[in-house]
């Protein structure tokens, strides 16, 4: 299962990553754009993810996504359990949010290929 430490170990690799604490939330941030945050019991991972595909990837695997609460459903964002999801994906799914927050010329640094790789 992943843990909000491995998400941590990652994000805070990633340029301009940063994380705070709000309300009792973990949320990454790069600036003021948060890209990951989540729930206080932490079971619950929100991240950026464009809105005109979160229809598709909710549908192809409900057992490990779901619609953020409704307050949030105007954003780039979809939630996922943490206990669904392996560390591959939840790298891959990092990196992905983290490169919808932050300028195209920072999408392919070097931190993202060797994030990417399979931990042995």
């Amino acid at each position: 299962m992943v843990t909000v430490e491995d998400v941590r170990e990652l994000a805070l690799t990633l340029p301009r990553s940063y994380e705070a604490v709000v309300a009792d939330r973990i949320k990454f941030r790069v600036g003021r754009i948060v890209y990951i945050a989540f729930s206080r019991d932490e079971s619950v991972m929100g991240f950026a993810f464009p809105k005109a595909e979160r229809a598709t990837l909710i549908a192809a695997e409900p057992e490990k996504f779901r619609l953020p609460r409704p307050s949030d459903q105007r954003y780039n964002w979809v939630d996922c359990w943490m206990a669904a999801i392996d560390e591959y994906e939840m790298r891959e799914l990092i990196i992905d949010a983290w490169r919808m927050v932050v300028p195209k010329f920072l999408h392919d640094h070097p931190s993202t290929s060797i994030a990417l790789r399979r931990q042995g």
